[in-house]
């Protein structure tokens, strides 16, 4: 198979689809890739270390979207990638359709076969693809947290935990799922008073056994994550419903009623965001201030440390990527019900549920779809 690794160009991201050890697998099962010029030059992934592993550098994405049987990307393609898919041709990539009409329009038109990575399951349930930016998202949120708490940034003016005789920042980390612990793992290593929200009151449990005091659990109750909020010097928006538009857990009057110059950081921007004052942010201009709350959105948190980002997300995307080259798009989602999942278009057809029911557009299962 043909594969192409165009550059990503969304607002300062320097992560890459493909490593060159990547590339290596790829061409030692037998199919031929084609990297754009400079595409991981950002992360010190040179031209050179792509061709030494069997990648022909191409100069424009244009030729790479016209020559691809499968591109493979990171970010969700931007309104012009988008415009050159072709029928047949897959994608690979995350897509985060739910709160994204545009995209899903511009995807069910080009007639592609669209795989989002953050779809693909496991066997547990999980989201083995989701998974290693949430980590990396989670800790970066308590970085982005901390850093906008500065009187610079228009935050209280505090030190996230704290000094001698001076207490800890509040932290209230919404969602105990791998974003939610990582962020954990941060708060608590600053010194923080941190407090966790989930509706499992199995996932809690396991929580605190965990961390043990280091934490306090909660049980989330539109009541609870009220009393909480507006006593939070920092809250970490941490919810995800797999492939659906991410609730709204934080009202407009919620954030009305914070104290001054507390900080909210939207991890789940991606599918929507889950404050009501969340809109899309980019790494050149990430905050922004409603009713004195300074806003941390930033759609692509990992992009900022992407070289970390970007190996540790091949190590999760290599496998599903072999396994379609290798047999096809129809053959390897037929064969693999976890990767099937992750089908979320396929000649014009919406392929999953979440992102049609959000969207109220048509349905069609993935196997009706594959013809199976």
């Amino acid at each position: 198979m043909l594969i192409g690794v165009p550059k990503e160009i969304k607002n300062h991201e320097y992560r890459v689809g493909m490593t060159p050890a990547s590339v290596r697998e790829m061409a030692a099962h037998g199919h031929q890739v084609l990297v754009q010029k400079n595409a991981g030059l950002g992360i010190d992934l040179g031209d050179d270390l792509y061709q030494a592993a069997g990648a022909d550098i191409i100069k424009t994405p244009e030729e790479i979207f016209e020559r691809a049987e499968m591109i493979v990307k990171v970010k969700e393609p931007q309104p012009n990638e988008c415009r050159m898919l072709r029928e047949g041709q897959i994608l690979y990539t995350y897509l985060h359709l739910a709160p994204d009409p545009d995209q899903t329009r511009l995807l069910l038109e080009s007639g592609c076969t669209a795989i989002a990575y953050e779809t693909v399951t496991d066997r547990t349930g999980g989201l083995p693809l989701l998974a290693p930016m949430s980590e990396v998202a989670g800790r970066m949120s308590i970085q982005a947290g901390a850093h906008s708490l500065e009187i610079s940034q228009g935050g209280r003016g505090m030190l996230l935990g704290g000094v001698p005789g001076v207490p800890a920042a509040k932290v209230v980390v919404l969602g105990g799922g791998v974003v939610g612990v990582n962020a954990l793992r941060m708060a608590i290593g600053l010194g923080a008073q941190v407090a966790v929200f989930d509706k499992s009151p199995n996932r809690l449990k396991e929580l605190d056994m965990h961390f043990g005091a280091s934490i306090t659990t909660v049980y989330s109750t539109a009541e609870s994550v009220e009393e909480y909020v507006l006593d939070a010097d920092l809250v970490i928006g941490a919810v995800l419903v797999p492939g659906a538009a991410a609730p709204k857990l934080v009202t407009r009057d919620m954030v009305s009623r914070m104290k001054r110059g507390s900080v909210l950081v939207d991890v789940a921007i991606d599918q929507g965001g889950c404050f009501e004052t969340s809109k899309a942010t980019t790494h050149a201009d990430p905050t922004y201030i409603v009713d004195d709350v300074v806003h941390y959105c930033v759609a692509n948190m990992p992009g900022a440390v992407a070289r970390t980002s970007t190996f540790a997300l091949n190590n999760v995307t290599l496998p599903f990527a072999l396994a379609l080259a290798d047999k096809g798009a129809k053959q390897a989602l037929l064969d693999d019900p976890h990767l099937l999942a992750g089908l979320n278009a396929h000649q014009g057809m919406l392929t999953y549920k979440a992102v049609a029911d959000d969207q109220r557009l048509d349905y069609t299962p993935a196997k009706d779809a594959l013809g199976a």
